[in-house]
């Protein structure tokens, strides 16, 4: 089976969320399974120096964007047995961000008109094209609307992955003719409108051959108007090709065991190491070297979206408990300053970093004992589970992928992995919360059998990579 993956984002290159996660391990384990995998990209010119020494340049051609003649050099780079493709074009991709621009529309109509223009020039025709966001959402569109005359292209299957549906990609009529080079007819008879706009994501939806989410619970939420984003009708109309696949973590780089960013390593079978790193992290916070004081984390882009509203309203009620807070993260100016002004009152008990850094991210995993996430809504999320990963029991909201990976402690049959509220308040937050410090405190036994749950379940893309092989094989 030949799969070509079409993403805005992929690890290690660049990445901005989870999406860039999958793109770097779920083509690396389909290519462990057999399958002949190509990933095509943006060549965004912020990738490491490591990774642009290693590109091959190709070949060029000229890709029409409505009037516009523009360039598309293509590159290639082998890494882990997958076969990376990079679409050039400075104009487009010499950014700072990869996101966020006036142009963003015209910039990835470029990009998916170039993945479907190259394919024949790489001599690659995929049985399935995997596209993931409204960045390539278009492409099941074109293939059947703008490209139907390619032969070569007429049995390629698709397959859309939603990430998050809050971003759509929404364009005025007018891009089909003037980005695209077509007709605006399917905008006219409502097919790829909504809105009265151009919508690239329901575009996507009507289109490929079946549609996914990054976990079960989410797929069946984005058919309700309090998670549909907009578009819950047109995804229980075609409800028929929609299915949610769990994401997974790479064990080969999250692994207490081996990181080698922990000051000591340990296992689910011994985890005397934990407490060195609890001891590390609380060093490097600038929090007091106490072992017996229940360390809570967070680590996450501080947005509404995330639930850090909550979160700031109760932390001064949570600091009145014997605890310690660390943060790490950035987002919203007034939740940093927010949390700022709190670290300040409780120097003893909170600390705040405001920024990331990916190595201070393991070390909190690693050295916490509870960890935060209250996000109003979660497509799948991976900190849940690299926090179980490294023996640090989750406080979730129970929605999305955090419903689905997190089994809720249960008091009387000393079963779960973590914590969790259903009712999205301030209120059931803080009960959770204060679940877990109540079993910290008073059961260590039935703690360390939590831990040891937690750090047993399999989250790994061996497992996870299964549900994509098995969508696959049902349309090729």
């Amino acid at each position: 089976m030949k799969v070509l993956f079409a993403a805005a984002e992929c690890a290690p290159f660049f990445k901005t969320g989870g999406l860039g996660d999958v793109a770097g391990a779920l083509p690396k384990e389909l290519a462990n399974r057999g399958i002949e995998t190509v990933v095509v990209l943006p060549y965004f010119t912020k990738m490491a120096d490591e990774y642009k020494e290693q590109c091959e340049d190709l070949f060029s051609f000229t890709v029409h964007v409505g009037w516009r003649q523009q360039y598309c050099g293509i590159k290639r780079l082998v890494l882990n047995q997958v076969t990376y493709y990079f679409i050039d074009n400075l104009y487009y991709f010499d950014r700072e961000d990869l996101y966020g621009y006036y142009d963003d529309g015209e910039r990835f109509a470029f990009f998916q008109m170039a993945i479907i223009e190259m394919m024949e020039k790489i001599n690659f025709i995929p049985e399935i094209i995997h596209a993931n966001d409204y960045h390539t959402a278009m492409i099941p569109f074109l293939l059947k609307e703008k490209y139907r005359w390619i032969q070569a292209y007429e049995k390629i299957q698709t397959v859309l992955t939603i990430h998050n549906i809050e971003f759509q990609g929404q364009y005025a009529a007018s891009v089909l003719p003037d980005l695209f080079g077509m007709g605006t007819e399917r905008y006219e008879d409502g097919t790829v409108r909504w809105n009265e706009a151009l919508n690239f994501l329901k575009t996507g939806i009507l289109y490929a051959t079946r549609v996914n989410t990054v976990s079960p619970s989410y797929a069946e939420e984005i058919k309700t108007t309090a998670f549909g984003s907009g578009l819950e009708i047109v995804l229980q109309m075609e409800s028929q090709k929609l299915v949610g696949i769990l994401n997974g973590i790479d064990y080969a780089i999250n692994n207490p065991a081996t990181d080698p960013i922990l000051v000591s390593h340990y296992s689910v079978d011994n985890l005397d190491g934990k407490k060195e790193n609890k001891q590390e992290l609380q060093r490097l916070m600038g929090l007091p070297q106490i072992a017996d004081v229940p360390l809570i984390s967070v680590v996450s882009r501080l947005t509404y979206q995330k639930g850090f509203h909550l979160l700031l309203a109760e932390l001064e009620n949570l600091l009145q408990f014997n605890v310690q807070f660390a943060l790490l993260g950035t987002g919203d100016p007034l939740f940093e300053e927010g949390f700022r002004k709190i670290a300040h009152q409780y120097p003893e008990k909170c600390a705040i970093q405001i920024g990331f850094d990916v190595k201070l991210a393991q070390k909190i995993y690693a050295g916490s004992d509870l960890f935060l996430m209250p996000s109003a809504f979660e497509p799948c999320g991976l900190s849940q589970m690299i926090a179980m990963r490294y023996g640090t029991l989750p406080i979730v909201h129970e929605v999305g992928g955090l419903r689905d990976t997190v089994e809720p402690f249960n008091l009387y049959e000393e079963t779960g992995t973590g914590f969790g509220f259903v009712n999205f308040t301030g209120f059931d937050m803080m009960q959770a919360i204060k679940a877990g410090i109540e079993l910290y405190e008073s059961n260590p036994n039935t703690w360390l059998k939590i831990q040891k749950n937690a750090m047993s379940r399999d989250f790994s893309w061996q497992t996870c990579c299964q549900g994509y092989l098995d969508l696959y094989e049902q349309i090729k």
